[in-house]
């Protein structure tokens, strides 16, 4: 990326995974970029990345000349495509009687506050989600102010295939798309286009992913002011007026498949949801997909996010968060995480043997204690958040 002559750089270290440089503008102001730089795990994030980009989100937040942040990556492949579950699985391994698992505790916790932060952020906050977004890239994304996908965009919240659930605040804006969309995604992890974050919520604005660079340069020439409501009315319009026309969205799946999406999810009992989405008879390749994915997911994952959604319907953001920190480092706990992870990203033999096998087989009493807290609630690590 062409920096001009104005340009601070904050780059911690020459190997660091992230980069960090203000771009001057015409009037003083400032231009702050934060890029994911880890490109041969598609820029995974593990507990430094975090760290990095929370402590630069917090010394922007202060700053009076810095009018607006974007977060990218260095490739076009992918923004970010998830977190170091590998790194997770072998401390759960090394330590099998710690609880909760420090490292697990670490990561969660530093993560879901980044992701408190991003939701709650100030200053306009520009997230280029082309190309792969992942579970926790999508933490990154989804609490932005402006998001933007290109033609490359693939979004996905997988965990059903490694024993998790669809974390980093997806239990507050999966339930928040339109019908029962969220629930569905939830449990099947089915990939979305760009047309298809459009449309669920989790984007702003489309954009051809050639023009990247280009935005960067075109932010530095707007007349930004001290006023934040203002930035952020300027940065949405000029985003608006570059976007690239509707008609050259990609098909979106989701819209076209809604309501049949709506039918298999009608039902209040979630045996008879899975029922529904594996029992898929349609000739349409992304159900037939969506299917398989529940098929052979883990049954305590989908029984998780279900009761996730009941229990967090009237949860505020940051409770949202606290008790996903909770079920996540319950997660770590069981089984299903460290052989989920072993089958699909370590041995990769895709021939996971979830504990229960079944969804039937699920325990409604196994699935209560994955809610309860390690400590008390004043003690809780993001207690201070609000």
């Amino acid at each position: 990326m062409n920096k001009p002559a104005a340009t601070a750089d904050l780059t911690p270290a020459a190997s660091s995974p992230l980069l960090f440089e203000e771009r001057a503008c015409a009037n003083g102001m400032r231009i702050a970029i934060a890029t994911l730089d880890a490109p041969r795990s598609l820029h995974a994030l593990n507990l430094e990345m975090i760290r990095l980009l929370d402590d630069a989100l917090q010394r922007w937040a202060v700053d009076p000349l810095v009018a607006c942040v974007v977060l990218q990556s260095s490739t076009d492949k992918a923004f970010c495509a998830g977190g170091d579950v590998r790194s997770l699985r072998q401390a759960v391994l090394d330590h099998p009687d710690q609880w909760p698992n420090a490292q697990a505790l670490a990561f969660f916790s530093d993560e879901y506050r980044l992701d408190h932060r991003i939701h709650t952020y100030a200053k306009p906050l520009l997230v280029w989600g082309g190309g792969i977004v992942m579970g926790g890239g999508l933490g990154l994304m989804a609490g932005a102010s402006h998001r933007v996908v290109t033609e490359t965009t693939r979004i996905a919240m997988p965990e059903i295939s490694i024993g998790l659930f669809p974390d980093v605040g997806g239990s507050w804006f999966l339930p928040r798309m339109p019908g029962r969309i969220g629930l569905f995604l939830g449990l099947t992890g089915a990939a979305l286009n760009a047309h298809d974050a459009m449309f669920t919520g989790l984007a702003d604005y489309f954009l051809p992913q050639q023009q990247r660079v280009a935005l960067i340069d075109a932010l530095c020439a707007l007349d930004w002011r001290s006023v934040i409501p203002a930035n952020h009315l300027l940065l949405d319009r000029k985003l608006r007026a570059i976007q690239a026309p509707a008609a050259l969205l990609p098909d979106s799946p989701v819209r076209t498949h809604f309501d049949e999406i709506a039918s298999m999810t009608a039902s209040r009992d979630l045996a008879e949801v899975v029922d529904a989405i594996v029992g898929y008879g349609g000739t349409a390749a992304w159900l037939q997909r969506a299917a398989q994915a529940l098929a052979c997911g883990s049954p305590s994952s989908a029984a998780l996010t279900w009761a996730l959604r009941e229990r967090t319907r009237h949860l505020s953001l940051a409770d949202v968060f606290r008790l996903e920190l909770i079920v996540a480092l319950r997660c770590c706990a069981a089984p299903d995480f460290s052989e989920g992870v072993r089958a699909l990203l370590v041995e990769k033999d895709n021939a996971p043997q979830w504990c229960p096998g079944t969804l039937a087989g699920v325990d409604g009493a196994a699935i209560a204690q994955f809610f309860e807290a390690p400590w008390p609630a004043d003690q809780h690590p993001l207690a201070d958040l609000a």
